[in-house]
This record gives C-alpha cells, structure tokens and sequence, in this order.
C-alpha cells in the first residue's frame, strides 16, 4: 500500500538539524526504502515554497523529482486523492483525525507504535 506523507512530515524529515533517532523520520525511511511513498503535486509545491536558500531550493526540488506527482481529478479535489486510491496518510496534522470522521481515510501509523 503506498502513502501520501503529508508536508508537515516531510519538512520534519528533510530537516538538516533533526533529531537522530525521530521515529517519524524513520517510518519516512522505512517507506522510501520500501518504494512506498506517493506524492500530491500540493504537497511538493509546500515543500519548495518554504526551501531556503535557493542552493536548498534546487536541492530539494532534485530530490523530488524522484516521486512523481499522482495525478488527480475532481473527485479527489472534494474528497482527498487518498480517498480514491486507497492510500493512507502519515501525518502529525490533527486535523486528519477530525477529516478520518468524515471521509474514509486511514492514517499511517509509526511503526511500533499504537
């Protein structure tokens, strides 16, 4: 199953100066190893919006470029893209708990935790 790990994740996770052992950067890592990771264009355009320096920006954007963009229509627009494609979330967002009310969406957990 791939999942769509949210702006405020991969910001934690392109961090230079984050912790060593964050087990949320770690799940990000089990799931680029496991080819598991999809992206939202959104979420792309989030993450090179807050990139500085430029020399950051054109780091970041390179290593983006490896995850293609999911294309979405409508639907995923009302709904959430992951909604459709059967995809989970990581996320720290709290919303998304509120959202997994409404909509049919499962959140990704950190491994070895409940």
């Amino acid at each position: 199953m791939t999942v769509v790990v949210d702006t405020c994740v991969w910001t934690r996770f392109l961090r230079r100066n984050r912790e060593r052992h964050d087990p949320l950067c770690t799940e990000v890592k089990h799931l680029v190893q496991d080819d598991a990771v999809q992206r939202l264009g959104c979420i792309r355009q989030e993450i090179l919006s807050g990139a500085r320096p430029q020399s950051r920006f054109e780091q970041l954007k390179e290593y983006l470029r490896f995850y293609p963009n999911l294309p979405l229509d409508t639907e995923d627009d009302e709904n959430a893209a992951a909604v459709r494609h059967g995809m989970r979330i990581l996320t720290t967002d709290t919303d998304f708990d509120e959202f997994a009310k409404l909509l049919p969406i499962e959140l990704q957990t950190v491994r070895g935790r409940k």
